[in-house]
Order: C-alpha cells, then sequence, then structure tokens
C-alpha cells in the first residue's frame, strides 16, 4: 500500500511533505538534492528498497524544500534552513531519538546535524558520500554534467541518472531522468547544486559522537580514498566497501547494503521500556503542568528558529525527567506539558528534577529556559487518551500562577506527601480564574539546601 503523504512545517514557514512506513525505532532516510516521494514509490526498484528497509523499523522520507510535494516556491538551501526541515519532520512525529541515513551530496548534511543535535541521532549511516564538496566536484563525471546542467535540462537530467544509478543501467536509468524532471525544476536545481557543492563538513567529522557506519561501492566513480578518509575522522566510525559501480543503494546488489545497514542497526539494541501505563479511570492522578515563562516574547527577540531550538531543549529535558519517574505525557502544548502520575512523591520528584536539570543548563546557556511547574491531584476524567475535569485544570491554574523557576502545589498534593521528606512553604490562598473560592498553595523548596 502506498504511504499516506503528510505534512510538517518549518519554524521558517515552509511545508515539507513526508511519509513513514513500517513501525519500530525510526529511520529517517534523506533525500538528495531532487527528490518526488510520491513518484519514487511508483519505480519498482526504489518501492523494494523503501519495503526492504521498514520490515524492521519505521522509515521516514521526505522531500526536501522546492522539489516533489513540498512547497516549490521556497528555494533557500542554506545548511540551516535544511537543518530546519528535519527538525520539522521529526518534531511532527515525536521523535526523540532515531537513525540517520545521508547518501550522495545529502551526506553532509546528515555530518551536520548529527554534530548539531547529538541528542537526537542514535546512529548515522553515510552512503557513498564526502565530507568536502571539491571531492565530489572533481570527478569528470560531475564536471561533464554541470556544464549540462544550464545548456541542455533533458541531456542533463539523463546523464545525472546514469551518474547516479550507473552507465549499465537502462530503464531505470530513464526512468530517474523523468524523475528529475517531474521533481524539480532546472532554475531550482541550479540553485540547489550550488548551494550543496560549496559544502565543507570536515571540520565537524570529530564532533560526530553517535555510532557511524560509512558504506561505499569499490567501483563507483567517488574514490575508495574518499570514503577512507571520511570515516578515518569520525570517532569509532566502521567503514564497509561493497562490489558495485552504482551509486543507488537500491541497484545492483542491493541485499548486501541492506545486510550491512540491519547488522549496524541492530548491534546493541536493548528493548525498549514499556510506557508507563496511566491510572485507571476513577484512580487518583497527580497532574503536573509545565509552562516556559516568557515563550512569546523569546520568539519576538531571537526569531522562530531559535526559539524552536530553546524548546526543543525544554521538551528533551521534561521527557527525561518524565521517563525516569514514572510520568505518562498526556500532551505536549508548544511551550508546555501536561503529565499524569500514579503517585503525588513520584510527581513531585519529576517537578524538582526537572528544575534542577533547567537550573544546570541555564549555567552555559545562551538562552536561560525558565519554567514554571504546577501540580494537583484528583480524580479526572479519561477521555480518548487525554484527562479531563477539575482536577485538571486546578493543576493547570496553579502551573499559571507560578514564577519561572518555582513549583506550585495543591494542598491536596501535600497532603499526599506527608512524611516523604519534602520541604513546602504556605503561599497562602490564592484566587484562581474559574474557581470561586481561593486555593491554597505551597511552593515546594527543590533548592539544595533550602530551607
Amino acid at each position: 500500500m502506498e504511504p499516506r503523504i503528510q505534512y510538517a512545517h518549518t519554524a521558517d514557514g515552509v511545508s515539507i511533505a513526508f511519509w513513514t512506513l513500517g513501525e519500530g525505532p525510526a529511520l529517517v532516510h534523506l533525500p538528495l538534492i531532487f527528490s518526488h516521494i510520491q513518484l519514487e514509490w511508483q519505480l519498482p526498484e526504489c518501492r523494494r528498497w523503501y519495503e526492504r528497509l521498514a520490515e524492521k523499523r519505521m522509515l521516514v522520507r521526505y522531500d526536501h524544500r522546492g522539489c516533489g510535494l513540498s512547497d516549490r516556491d521556497r528555494t533557500d538551501y542554506s545548511v540551516d534552513t535544511l537543518v530546519l526541515e528535519l527538525d520539522a519532520v521529526v518534531d511532527r512525529l515525536g521523535l526523540e531519538r532515531f537513525a540517520l541515513l545521508g547518501l550522495s551530496l545529502t551526506g553532509p548534511l546528515a555530518v551536520v546535524y548529527a554534530s548539531r543535535r547529538p541528542e537526537r541521532v542514535s546512529h548515522l549511516i553515510l552512503w557513498d558520500t564526502y565530507a568536502h564538496a571539491a571531492e565530489y566536484i572533481q570527478m569528470p563525471s560531475t564536471q561533464a554534467s554541470r556544464a549540462l546542467m544550464d545548456k541542455d535540462w533533458a541531456f542533463y537530467t539523463e546523464m545525472a541518472a546514469h551518474n547516479v544509478l550507473g552507465w549499465s543501467e537502462g530503464e531505470p536509468a530513464r526512468r530517474y531522468a523523468a524523475l528529475i524532471r517531474e521533481s524539480i525544476t532546472q532554475q531550482t536545481l541550479q540553485v540547489a547544486a550550488r548551494a550543496s557543492l560549496d559544502l565543507d563538513v570536515r571540520a565537524l567529522l570529530p564532533s560526530v559522537s553517535c555510532r557511524t557506519l560509512v558504506l561505499h561501492r569499490r567501483q563507483y566513480a567517488l574514490p575508495v580514498d574518499v570514503a577512507r578518509g571520511l570515516a578515518s575522522r569520525i570517532p569509532d566510525a566502521r567503514l564497509v566497501l561493497l562490489e558495485g559501480e552504482s551509486g543507488a543503494p537500491y541497484l545492483g546488489d542491493t541485499e548486501a547494503v541492506l545486510q550491512a545497514i540491519d547488522d549496524f542497526l541492530g548491534e546493541g539494541v536493548e528493548p525498549a521500556a514499556a510506557p508507563p501505563e496511566p491510572a485507571p479511570a476513577g484512580a487518583v492522578h497527580t497532574i503536573l503542568f509545565t509552562d516556559v515563562e516568557g515563550s512569546t516574547a523569546l520568539t519576538q527577540r531571537v526569531g522562530d528558529a531559535k526559539a524552536r531550538e530553546v524548546l526543543r531543549t525544554h521538551e528533551l529535558i521534561v521527557r527525561e525527567a518524565l521517563k525516569s519517574h514514572g510520568g505518562s505525557e498526556v500532551k505536549a502544548m508548544g511551550d508546555g506539558f501536561m503529565a499524569s502520575f500514579s503517585s503525588a512523591t513520584g510527581a513531585l520528584e519529576c517537578a524538582i528534577a526537572t528544575q534542577r536539570a533547567f537550573a544546570q543548563h541555564n549555567q552555559s546557556a545562551d538562552e536561560p529556559i525558565w519554567v514554571r511547574i504546577g501540580l494537583n491531584a484528583g480524580e479526572p476524567i479519561a477521555e480518548a487518551e487525554d484527562l479531563f475535569g477539575t482536577a485538571v485544570n486546578l493543576a493547570a491554574r496553579i502551573a499559571a500562577k507560578a514564577e519561572g523557576g518555582e513549583i506550585l502545589v495543591a494542598n491536596v498534593v501535600r497532603e499526599l506527601a506527608a512524611g516523604k521528606g519534602f520541604l513546602f512553604a504556605d503561599r497562602g490562598e490564592t484566587a484562581l480564574r474559574g474557581f470561586e473560592d481561593p486555593v491554597r498553595l505551597y511552593e515546594v523548596r527543590w533548592v539544595e539546601g533550602s530551607a
């Protein structure tokens, strides 16, 4: 069945088309500088490649801006904007960790992303690629095809298809040339090619900290020495050389490529722990809300892209605390979270760990993150994987009353945690919007040594 096309929206306002296939740990398959995720599925060799990759994992494919089914009128191909595209797709899918596959001209982009987002990339796979674009430009086939790009669009696409797939390929190369013409305009490809051929990521290679596999075919036009140099400069990277001349992993001895990827992604993988189950309906939940103080002002001050990067750090810190303290994420709300706990003690420990993590982060951050946290306990209504009712509304109102760096709780939370060693300061009765009677609030003293 053809995958369902979905859309993610970047911080700079571009719609990016993507699909997913399969289930399990995620593998994000970067596009080339031209792609069309719907038409690629109609090529038998591409479809078999994608289906095989998705047998043991969730495969994610998307189109760059300016091509395929993504926004065609946006053609800024700077590294920063390409990073925003990948961020948008993985954020849309809620992926905290994933493997990343970069091919040929987008191999350098994969290196950039792995070095900038080490907390997100679990494995890096680089196929027939390079660190310095000059290594690719020096290939005679690249020189010849670049000369044609501006002069004869149809002939250029035919030659580019053979460059990528191999000169022995007939019908697949013809189909691929047609795909290029459908995927991107001549003018857009000229812009994208110039941007990709200016990249030099050699200085970033030592900073790549994830497990890395460099795959290269011996008879491919890009010399084997390029692959050796790439692997030698990434700490502990593994180099696997395969037989064949095609730059397309889905042609030639595809099974050898897939086996190398499966072996690499399967090493050291432990079964994921099941997420904590939310308490059953009618049970007492302790509800926790987080909210980033001044998030709107942050966006106006530093811009959408930087603000999104700051909020992503907030998401990672909160989710790690929830995971460590048995919390169930109910929903994320852009600059905040709602979570549920079966234990008031667990919720308080999570809140304290969260604030301490942000305090540590703020010591060296360019943009410190100040988070308000509020807790309440009660018997909310559970419906469609969400929670509703007075207990939830009160927790949200309590969080809104907190200052950045504070944890405020209702009296019921304090009573449930009595004798557990937490320090509470009485903040008195407070009027909360939507509640007739004032509510007595308590501040949780989480700074070590506070009295």
